[in-house]
């Protein structure tokens, strides 16, 4: 029998195969080395002054996109996809969130929707980091309703004209590409705009709590003309952004568990070395109560991750499941951080520790990609066979 282990109390990893522990491995290196010395400098400059550079990095260790398929794609498993993104996000969720939107959002919707042109033309350098992709679909006053978008496309001649505004954008302000939905007279559209296009442009996003170390932009389309190459040969109407969104949220899953996994570690490791009343807070019974509920809650969300991971390789994973994935997994990973950050006491206020970061960071990731109530409707819906989403 095996002896117990405190990062792996339920043995996950007798569940993976060699290949998917040594990717995780692989990310988890990489971001101890490149990444983790430098985040609470960036966090606290509300800046990631070396994405493009990140970039690079990880295309050459094909993480970029690495779940699809030709075109430079790495071609992995779905496991093996988020266990890297359960390490990115273990680091921050602002670098899971970079190559979330690469390669979920930005290369997924070419990679599915578009045409052999589109994929030749950005995929490999996509994949190889020399080319940053953003994904435009959120509006200033439409979120969680994209079908009331009011970015426009319409036909002038052969060509597109593009306007309107896009917010809260990952990667926006650095992209070469943007894919950009539009509603057109025929309904929804995508396009892929490259951001030099004249009228095209990404400022940068300021006064962030949270996720801070990530670029977040507005995107502003005046007058934008593309060729009629430019659009999405299959992407039209709203199931071809959701599934995109899809794609992102399956991430989230893991990511969220990462995040909720550093969390629990952090606290374990200052429960045992500080001390109150003479002997270190571990050995209180209502700090064990409450690193016992962390643990539980982590190792859960990560053995539904996994099951998740494991459909959707199989080809048999529903988008009823990822929302489950994300509602349960971000929202318990929240409630590990808050925990954590009592633990720690007014130390866990300080980005010398990494708790207060990931805690501001769900903040958000509980939001985006679906709201939790967004999700919870859904599972409503599958439950009960009842919309009640208006």
């Amino acid at each position: 029998m095996t002896a117990f282990r405190r990062t792996d109390p339920l043995d996950v990893d007798s569940l993976l195969s060699a290949e998917e522990i040594e990717i995780r491995d692989t990310v988890r290196a990489f971001c101890a080395e490149h990444v983790t010395p430098h985040i609470a400098e960036w966090f606290e400059r509300g800046e990631l002054p070396t994405a493009r550079e990140l970039a690079k990095e990880m295309g050459a260790l094909g993480l970029l996109g690495m779940h699809l398929t030709g075109y430079g794609c790495a071609g992995t498993s779905a496991t093996a996809y988020g266990l890297a993104c359960l390490e990115l996000e273990a680091c921050d969720s602002g670098i899971r969130s970079l190559v979330s939107v690469q390669g979920s959002l930005a290369m997924y919707a070419i990679w599915r929707w578009g045409s052999e042109e589109q994929k030749t033309e950005w995929l490999p350098r996509m994949a190889a980091g020399e080319a940053i992709g953003c994904f435009g679909l959120t509006e200033p006053d439409h979120g969680s309703d994209p079908g009331s978008m009011r970015t426009s496309a319409r036909r002038d001649g052969a060509d597109w004209v593009l306007n309107g505004r896009k917010m809260w954008i990952t990667n926006g302000s650095i992209a070469d590409v943007a894919v950009v939905w539009a509603r057109a007279e025929d309904g929804v559209r995508g396009f892929v705009v490259p951001t030099s296009a004249p009228g095209f442009s990404a400022p940068l996003m300021h006064r962030k709590l949270s996720l801070r170390a990530s670029v977040t932009s507005e995107l502003v389309l005046d007058d934008v003309r593309l060729p009629a190459s430019a659009a999405l040969p299959e992407g039209t109407g709203l199931r071809a952004p959701l599934s995109c969104l899809n794609e992102a949220r399956y991430g989230i899953v893991w990511g969220a568990t990462g995040a909720g996994r550093t969390a629990l570690e952090t606290a374990l490791d200052y429960a045992t070395t500080r001390e109150q009343f003479g002997r270190p807070i571990a050995g209180f019974q209502l700090t064990q109560a409450k690193l016992a509920d962390m643990a539980l809650e982590v190792h859960k969300s990560l053995l539904l991750a996994l099951h998740l991971g494991r459909l959707k390789d199989a080809g048999n994973l529903r988008h009823e499941q990822v929302s489950f994935g994300k509602l349960n997994n971000v929202r318990e990973a929240l409630d590990v951080c808050r925990t954590a950050r009592t633990i720690l006491g007014a130390n866990g206020i300080s980005l010398e520790y990494p708790v207060i970061r990931h805690m501001t960071n769900l903040e958000s990731v509980l939001t985006y990609e679906g709201t939790s109530e967004m999700h919870t409707l859904v599972l409503g819906q599958a439950l009960t066979g009842h919309p009640a989403f208006r």
